[in-house]
């Protein structure tokens, strides 16, 4: 039976120790913290709070070291990275005004049966624009797949090897957040989830995003203005069932109730899960199990305590 944890972000307030505890592990922990980048081994605190038990897979090291030794599968995986560019400014395009008329039509107070057939049809222009999008970056990742045949090259499946044989020897595996793309990217290009099926897993901030089916940006309020959700790649799959939305507290405008019922209708049927500091999400084979004060966000675009069956 699968398990899976998501936690909120375990910098202030550390619940990962917990967790451990209730799982009942003992053994040894893989630790991945590729989405930290060049501080991926300063994990001092994070194997402290694992019960000094952690073992780093070193995910972002171990792509420096093969695109070293490989230079035409680093350039084969560049070209991918600019074509992965190229969509996501395309679909950034197409969703701006998508997203310009929806969020119109979701505050325009008026008649429910003139207004709600559009809004209706909005959503699922947008949906139908996100599905694409997903669609698009997994062809893009099938042909490098293709092409490069990366599991046949001798630098890459060494460390391909190694990682599995780690992940053998541990009892679960435990993910950091951080810069979520170059999280999955390196999980993608090592393989990791092909060991990580049958392992307990507890994960936080990005490392939660990336455990589910698809990656959503999300940001109400950064520096530069506030932005659209967007679909930003292929999860892996893992924890099925929801959006996770890290730190939604100070990311998200949750009191702005018609922009949080259209990112809730839009992202339906997964449920919208805010992981704030000390929130937990506990997947046991096919059904959820939220802690209380763990949020999800309803239709109508209000946080509500989040089900105990979200998936």
């Amino acid at each position: 039976m699968r398990r899976v944890v998501v936690l909120g972000p375990q910098r202030h307030v550390i619940t990962v120790t917990e967790e451990l505890k209730l799982l009942g592990l003992s053994g040894r922990i893989a630790t991945i913290t590729a989405g930290w980048q060049e501080r991926e081994s300063e994990d001092d605190e994070l194997s402290a709070a694992l019960g000094n038990r952690a073992v780093n897979l070193r995910l972002h090291a171990r792509t420096d070291a093969v695109f070293a030794q490989d230079r035409q599968l680093f350039s084969a995986h560049r070209r991918r990275q600019d074509n992965l560019r190229q969509l996501q400014d395309i679909y950034r395009m197409r969703l701006d005004h998508l997203m310009a008329s929806a969020t119109v039509l979701m505050s325009r107070a008026g008649p429910a049966e003139l207004l709600e057939p559009e809004r209706i049809d909005t959503i699922e222009q947008l949906r139908a624009l996100d599905a694409h999008h997903l669609r698009r970056i997994r062809d893009v990742h099938e042909a490098f797949e293709i092409q490069e045949l990366p599991g046949e090259r001798r630098a890459l499946a060494q460390h391909r090897a190694e990682v599995q044989g780690i992940l053998e020897e541990c009892d679960a595996v435990a993910i950091a957040g951080g810069h979520v793309s170059t999280l999955i990217g390196r999980m993608r290009l090592l393989d990791v989830a092909a060991g990580m099926t049958h392992k307990p897993i507890l994960a936080w901030s990005a490392g939660a995003m990336v455990l589910t089916d698809r990656v959503v940006a999300f940001h109400d309020r950064p520096p530069e203005g506030a932005g659209n959700p967007e679909i930003l790649d292929v999860g892996l799959g893992l924890a099925p069932g929801i959006v996770a939305l890290p730190h939604a507290t100070t990311r998200l405008k949750l009191d702005d109730v018609p922009r949080m019922a259209l990112f809730s209708r839009r992202f339906s049927p997964s449920d919208c899960i805010c992981l704030d500091a000390g929130n937990c999400g506990r997947l046991a084979g096919r059904h959820w199990d939220f802690t209380p004060g763990t949020l999800r966000l309803d239709a109508s675009g209000f946080p509500v305590p989040a089900s105990a069956e979200a998936a």
